[in-house]
C-alpha cells in the first residue's frame, strides 16, 4: 500500500477493465517517470474524449458529431443490421471489409449476475429502426459466451414475430487451433456450422 496521491492513482487505474492491481501498480508508475508533458497530453486527451465523444443517436456508436460515419454513409447497405454489444464489436467486423451494412450497438449484453436486463440495453431503440420497411436482415454478431447467447436468444425471441430474416455469426474452431484443446461447446458450435465442400 502506498501513501496519498499513488495510491489513489493505482486505485482508479485498477478500476479500468482487464486492469488487474499488478498492472494497475505498473502503470502507475509508469506515469510517475514520464516526462510531464506527456503525462499533461494523456490528461487533456482523457478530458476531451469525456467532452467530444458520444453515441450516434441511430446506431449507439462512438462519434463526434450526432451520427457516427458509418451511418451517414450513403454506399452502405441499408438492408441490413448488424447487431452487437459494443463499439469495440464493430470496429473488429470493420476491419474484415466483409460487411458493407449497418451496425446497432446494444451497449452491453443480458446478464442478470450483474443487474443487466433488457431493459438496460438499447433494445427498444433497435425495435424502432426495424420499424424502416427497408431493413431485410438483421445479423446477430453477439459474443459467444454465456451473456452473448442469452441477447441472442432473446433478440431473436424479439424479432421472430416481424418477418425479417434473422441470422446469427457463425462459430467453432479457430484458424490454426487444435482440436484436442477446443471445449465442447466450441467444437460443437464448429459441427453444427459444418458446411458442404464438393
Amino acid at each position: 500500500m502506498y501513501e496519498g496521491v499513488v495510491q489513489e492513482l493505482i486505485d482508479e487505474l485498477g478500476r479500468l477493465p482487464g486492469v488487474g492491481p499488478k498492472s494497475a501498480q505498473r502503470i502507475a508508475f509508469y506515469l510517475l517517470q514520464t516526462e510531464d508533458d506527456q503525462a499533461q497530453k494523456l490528461a487533456q486527451v482523457l478530458m476531451e474524449v469525456k467532452e467530444r465523444v458520444r453515441f450516434c443517436e441511430v446506431c449507439g456508436n462512438v462519434t463526434e458529431e450526432t451520427q457516427c460515419n458509418i451511418c451517414r454513409d450513403s454506399r452502405r447497405n441499408r438492408t441490413a443490421i448488424c447487431v452487437v454489444e459494443e463499439s469495440k464489436d464493430v470496429q473488429a467486423i470493420e476491419r474484415t471489409r466483409e460487411f458493407r451494412g449497418l451496425y446497432h450497438v446494444l451497449g452491453g449484453a443480458i446478464s442478470p449476475i450483474e443487474g443487466i436486463g433488457p431493459d438496460q440495453l438499447r433494445i427498444k431503440e433497435l425495435m424502432a429502426r426495424l420499424g424502416n420497411p427497408e431493413i431485410q436482415e438483421v445479423i446477430i454478431a453477439t459474443d459467444p459466451n454465456l451473456e452473448g447467447e442469452a441477447t441472442a436468444t432473446y433478440l431473436t425471441r424479439m424479432l421472430s414475430p416481424l418477418g425479417i430474416k434473422i441470422s446469427r455469426l457463425a462459430s467453432g474452431l479457430p484458424v490454426g487451433g487444435d482440436l484436442e484443446y477446443a471445449d465442447e461447446v466450441t467444437l460443437g458450435r464448429a459441427f453444427e456450422g459444418r458446411r458442404t465442400v464438393n
